[in-house]
């Protein structure tokens, strides 16, 4: 399960293109397993969009006024949602502590992972010198996923 939210943090972090459209993707087909499962998990799903690679199938789609992904593996079962969140939704223990040991850095990216019966965030957060991303799997602390410094501007 770890590969699969590594898999899916690195594609949201890296801003995965959506090419394909109602089911077609580059002339192949979407997995029919997890079109039929995502019918029955999101009945009331609007504008969906599928994307199928190796491994899974990606499914963005709006519900209840938000715009989801949902992500199947090759037998059509759930691996997880994902949603863009904004601060004000984290736990207010997240939201206090990110607050506190990065105030001088501003929210780029914020998403939420449920699986398993598990949510994860991730947070990406800027500042001049440095890109930092956070990971959190529930709400009691954020673990440093991944950090970078930024070039000097000349």
């Amino acid at each position: 399960m770890k590969k699969v939210f590594l898999s899916i943090a690195t594609m949201l972090m890296m801003g995965v293109s959506i090419s394909a459209f109602a089911g077609k993707n580059d002339g192949g087909t979407i997995n029919q397993s997890a079109v039929k499962s995502f019918k029955k998990d999101f009945s009331g799903a609007s504008n969906i969009v599928w994307e199928q690679k190796d491994n899974y199938s990606k499914a963005t789609f709006s519900l209840n006024g938000q715009i989801l992904y949902a992500y199947y593996n090759n037998n059509g079962d759930l691996q997880a949602v994902v949603r863009n969140i904004t601060s004000d939704l984290l736990p207010i223990n997240l939201l206090a502590s990110m607050k506190k040991d990065y105030g001088d850095c501003w929210i780029t990216d914020l998403f939420e992972i449920a699986s398993d019966d598990q949510t994860t965030y991730y947070v990406t957060l800027e500042n001049s010198d440095k890109k930092i991303v956070l990971k959190s799997q529930g709400t009691e602390f954020w673990e440093e996923y991944k950090r970078e410094k930024k070039p000097v501007a000349l």
